[in-house]
């Protein structure tokens, strides 16, 4: 991205800056970085409290009475407020719904959330390209990339996920939580198969996917799944898993081990490390953002500093640590990252440099 700074990047800057200051435990270098900083984060589920209790997105809300557990973590005034300059808004599909519904409901759901959006006067914008989003960034706007989680509402799609209107979507998981007819979830919900790979629909849509452009996201597939998606995803288009742990700091189900690290680094891509302390804190570990930092590092060790980014999965019925639960202070991570001397490259690529690396490779 650009050096060069317009006008109304300088005032967003400003007042980012003056909402992140106020962070208790945050620091003026962390300050001044995050507003200064792209950010992004590859994985936000932000849409799924307006669609299950009406929860306005227009409105400042505090973390609600579970205090930041599962949902209550951000809204389009805390977004801004926190100097995050773009996210990965995922429309997350329910599988229990026939097949035909899931696509009609996709369908509304993505209309309602563009419509969302283009309400906003400019302040949030739906973008498609890295130049979009360079554009959008420019203009002091947030770039929101749609994303689905859970390839299977597009099971009934026509051309599958070749269906998807003007090239909206920018990523889609093949699996989530259960299993569907593209392969097997890693989570516990599988009810066996662990051991199968992508089916021959799965396989399809990997290729789908790369007609499109459309980021392949391996997060929440089981191992067997991966490698088959790695053996039909096209060689020169990157491959990114947008919210997990890592198995080097935390074995667990929902996280990868370094071959997997290595496999996504090899491909031009990256490995947005989720905040959901289930999945993180490992025994006698750090109860506060370190541990999210530990994930990383390993990222780093594995991969190289290129390969690691954000991917909180906010409002994704996630626990991140409680200093992390109220999602306007992403700055306290950053502010981990300098104690623990991480270099200034390393925060910059960390927080977006390095997806922005990747998007440009995919959609120019």
């Amino acid at each position: 991205m650009s050096n060069e700074a317009t006008s109304s990047e300088v005032s967003i800057r400003h007042g980012a800056l003056e909402s992140i200051s106020r962070i208790p435990g945050v620091g003026p270098e962390a300050a001044a970085l995050v507003a200064d900083t792209f950010m992004i984060d590859l994985h936000i589920d932000t849409f799924i409290p307006p669609r299950l209790i009406g929860y306005d997105l227009r409105k400042r809300h505090s973390t609600g009475v579970l205090g930041g557990r599962f949902f209550g973590h951000l809204d389009f005034p805390r977004v801004q407020s926190s100097g995050l300059n773009a996210a990965m808004w995922s429309i997350t599909t329910n599988p229990f719904r026939l097949a035909r519904s899931r696509w009609r409901v996709f369908q509304r759901n993505l209309a309602r959330f563009r419509a969302l959006i283009a309400a906003t006067g400019g302040e949030f914008v739906e973008v498609k390209t890295c130049s979009e989003l360079e554009s959008v960034h420019a203009q002091g706007g947030h770039g929101v990339l749609f994303s689905i989680q859970g390839g299977n509402a597009l099971a009934a799609a026509p051309e599958g996920a070749c269906s998807i209107p003007d090239d909206v979507i920018t990523r889609i998981t093949l699996v989530h939580l259960t299993s569907s007819c593209y392969g097997v979830t890693s989570s516990p919900l599988r009810f066996g198969g662990w051991n199968k790979g992508l089916t021959k629909k799965g396989h399809e849509f990997v290729e789908q996917c790369n007609a499109k452009n459309i980021f392949v996201d391996l997060a929440h597939i089981n191992p067997a799944g991966f490698w088959d998606a790695l053996s039909t995803h096209a060689n020169d288009k990157p491959i990114i898993v947008t919210h997990t742990g890592v198995s080097g700091v935390r074995k667990h189900w929902r996280n990868l081990d370094d071959a997997q690290i290595r496999a996504v680094a090899d491909s031009g891509g990256v490995v947005g490390i989720i905040f959901a302390g289930a999945f993180l804190k490992r025994r006698r570990g750090p109860k506060d953002e370190t541990m999210i930092l530990e994930h990383m590092e390993h990222v780093m060790k594995v991969g190289g500093d290129h390969v690691v980014a954000l991917g909180s999965d906010y409002d994704g019925a996630i626990i991140p640590p409680k200093s992390l639960r109220d999602g306007a202070h992403y700055a306290r991570l950053v502010q981990g990252m300098l104690d623990r001397k991480w270099s200034e490259r390393q925060i910059r690529g960390a927080l977006g440099l390095n997806f922005l690396e990747s998007f440009a490779r995919l959609r120019p």
